[in-house]
């Protein structure tokens, strides 16, 4: 089950690389969710799978009777939505706001407000230092 899971977390991250890398705004929010829930699984999974009890502690004992499920993995993941939640959120405000101001969500595309200026100098391409003409 393990090895199940380390070839699904894997594709995650690889999904998650692949569109964050691919320069529109959009697709970098959504493969920053989709690398957040591939590293929640991956915590999840190094806790160790197994099919163990709940850590309750029923009324009138005062000790766990069976050996339980580590809650440490589910407290960080708990942790790490939330905090993922608020980081999606928090993009997507930016992306509105972005999209506002330079009119594009294309990281390529150079924004239309936002030109840059004549110096005078002539073809940027031919100017450059330590070129001769």
């Amino acid at each position: 089950m393990e090895a199940l899971m380390a070839l699904v977390v894997g594709l995650m991250i690889a999904a998650a690389l692949y569109l964050m890398l691919s320069g529109v705004l959009v697709r970098f929010v959504f493969g920053f969710t989709l690398m957040g829930n591939a590293i929640n699984l991956l915590i999840f999974t190094a806790g160790r799978l197994t099919n163990s009890n709940p850590a309750l502690i029923h009324p009138g004992q005062t000790i766990l009777t069976s050996p339980a499920a580590n809650a440490l993995p589910q407290a960080l993941i708990l942790t790490a939505i939330v905090i993922g939640f608020a980081m999606t959120t928090f993009f997507l405000i930016l992306l509105v706001r972005t999209f506002d101001q330079v009119q594009t969500l294309d990281a390529d595309q150079p924004p239309l407000c936002c030109e840059l200026p004549d110096t005078g100098l002539g073809d940027r391409k031919t100017n450059l230092p330590g070129k001769k003409g």
